[in-house]
């Protein structure tokens, strides 16, 4: 059987695997059609915050309206949902947080609540602070919904559609949307990573990237190359008609290498920054990673039990591999759960497998039973 791997933006691992001649690599170096890739065009928000405190940047604005007039489409892309990330009182410093996950609650203005994106808690929103029963309570932060709000507010005339896990909860949602946007049904469509990959409109001569940093800083060794997949794929959508495309990127960060590479939509640059990175640090390709993740309705149970597979797997262990942890989780409380969490790291010719079971072999049944093991994670969040 022939297997065939497709992607504009491949992952470190398979990409490093083809050049070293494990697979073979071929090229695809133009779009259907000779058509041109979209001009990229990034706003460095620091300087446009001196001066414009708004949700678009004067570039991505004059953009949208001047598509929408000529009467092509616009895709809107920001990977957050909610209007909020999350509610603070200015009085006090009060932050509405989950009671099941170490997270602050999102706000929903469509149907005024506040929502955890993890454990599906949720509540009404409240108008006065909880704690010192101040009127100073505000959303900060960005998502779609509030994307939307403002390019209603924006441009009136506007046919709006969103798409993200809020409006696509009904069964044949998703499809709708995307065949009433297809259809010409709609001048503007704003969603999350689900507007980013696999779609295809003639008519769609603008992508705005309203926010590039979500997902930099996130604590996780992937973190700059998922970035650089979603921009580049989101850019993609872009000028795939008769019509060129355009694109604008906001961003905090407009000198870090995953945004730069995505601006000129060089795969081959982002790779070669990221592939030393990993040398340097000795992530994959050049070792082999797995996760263990402790979780107890117990801070100390679960806690004590990563501490115990940290022993075991030391003991387990060749001397080239190495044990990282037990510490928290980043997401240190999941759907009433704490989570501590241990990483084995090894060589690639090690049996990472086989240490893990000799070290699950001589710990209590009781910390089997909270542990999940990943090998090879795709997260270490």
């Amino acid at each position: 059987a022939v297997l065939m791997l497709g992607s504009a933006t491949p992952s470190v691992e398979t990409y490093h695997a083809a050049l070293a001649g494990k697979l073979e690599l071929l090229a695809m170096p133009t779009r259907i059609d000779d058509r041109p890739l979209p001009g990229v065009h990034v706003v460095d928000m620091r300087e446009e915050m001196k001066t414009r405190k708004a949700l678009f940047s004067i570039a991505l604005e004059e953009r949208i309206a001047a598509q929408i007039a000529a009467g092509k489409q616009v895709i809107l892309f920001l990977n957050r949902r909610g209007w909020a990330q999350f509610v603070l009182c200015r009085d006090c410093g009060y932050v509405a947080k989950c009671p099941h996950c170490a997270v602050s609650l999102a706000f929903h203005s469509a149907r005024a609540q506040l929502a955890c994106h993890h454990c599906g808690y949720s509540h009404a929103a409240p108008t006065l602070c909880p704690d010192c029963g101040g009127t100073r309570i505000r959303g900060f932060g960005l998502g779609t919904e509030r994307v939307e709000d403002t390019v209603r507010t924006l441009f009136p005339s506007a046919r709006v559609l969103r798409l993200d896990k809020d409006t696509t909860k009904k069964k044949g949602s998703h499809h709708d949307i995307l065949s009433h946007f297809r259809r010409r049904e709609a001048d503007v469509l704003i969603g999350t990573q689900m507007v980013a990959k696999g779609l295809d409109f003639p008519e769609v001569t603008l992508v705005g990237v309203v926010s590039a940093d979500t997902g930099i800083h996130i604590p996780d060794f992937r973190a700059a190359e998922r970035t650089f997949q979603l921009l580049t794929q989101v850019a993609g959508r872009a000028g795939r008609g008769e019509s060129a495309g355009e694109v604008v990127i906001q961003t905090f960060s407009p000198d870090h290498y995953a945004v730069q590479a995505a601006i000129h939509h060089d795969y081959e640059g982002f790779y070669a920054k990221e592939i030393e990175f990993r040398r340097e640090l000795a992530y994959p390709p050049f070792r082999r990673f797995a996760h263990l993740v402790c979780s107890s309705d117990t801070a100390a149970i679960a806690q004590e039990s990563a501490e115990a597979l940290a022993k075991a797997l030391t003991r387990a262990k060749p001397k080239e591999a190495e044990v990282i942890g037990p510490g928290p989780a980043p997401l240190a409380r999941l759907k009433g759960s704490f989570r501590f969490h241990v990483a084995l790291r090894a060589p690639l010719e090690a049996d990472l497998s086989g240490m893990v079971r000799i070290a699950l072999a001589a710990v209590p049944a009781a910390v089997r039973r909270i542990t999940s093991v990943d090998i090879d994670p795709q997260s270490m969040v």
